[in-house]
C-alpha cells in the first residue's frame, strides 16, 4: 500500500534512508529535515511495516525533484521502488510540474521512467539551494536526470 507519510513514520524513514547513506549509496537525512518535509514523503507499507519511501519536492516554478527513494533490502526487485516513483510522477503532474529531476547513482532505474541525463549545472536552483550545503559538494558523484511531463 502506497500512502502519504505520517509523523509516526519519520523515525523509520530516517532509519531506512540512513542505512543506505551509511554505505555511501545515498545522502543521509536528519530527523529535523524529515519532519520539516513530511508532506513531501510517500511510503510503501507492507505487513504494517515501512518497505520503502520516496519524496516529491517542488524546487522551482515548474520543476520538482524525486528524492530519498529507499526500499528495504528484503523488498528489492518487487516493484516497491517503481510504485513509489510512479506515485511521485503522478503527483507532479497533478500539481502542475512540467519537469521532474533526480540526482542519482542508479541511472538505469530512472531511465525506465523516461529520465534523461543532464549536466548538474542545468539545475542551478538545486545546485545553489541545497547542494552547496551538502557534505559531498563539490565532489558529488550523483548524476542529474530530468523527465519532461
Amino acid at each position: 500500500m502506497i500512502r502519504k507519510a505520517k509523523i509516526q513514520d519519520i523515525k523509520k524513514i530516517q532509519e531506512l534512508i540512513n542505512s543506505f547513506a551509511s554505505k555511501d549509496l545515498m545522502l543521509p537525512r536528519s530527523l529535523n529535515e524529515l519532519y520539516e518535509n513530511i508532506r513531501d514523503f510517500w511510503v510503501c507499507e507492507k505487513n504494517r511495516k515501512i518497505a520503502g519511501c520516496c519524496a516529491l519536492h517542488v524546487s522551482w516554478d515548474n520543476l520538482a525533484e524525486i528524492k530519498s527513494l529507499a526500499v528495504t533490502k528484503s523488498r528489492h526487485k518487487q516493484g516497491v521502488g517503481r510504485e513509489l516513483v510512479e506515485v511521485c510522477l503522478k503527483e507532479a503532474k497533478e500539481i502542475g510540474a512540467k519537469r521532474v529531476f533526480v540526482l542519482t547513482y542508479v541511472q538505469g532505474f530512472f531511465r525506465k521512467f523516461g529520465f534523461k541525463r543532464v549536466k548538474n549545472t542545468d539545475l542551478p536552483h538545486k545546485i545553489w539551494a541545497e547542494c552547496i550545503n551538502c557534505c559531498k559538494f563539490p565532489n558529488c558523484q550523483e548524476v542529474a536526470m530530468v523527465k519532461q511531463l
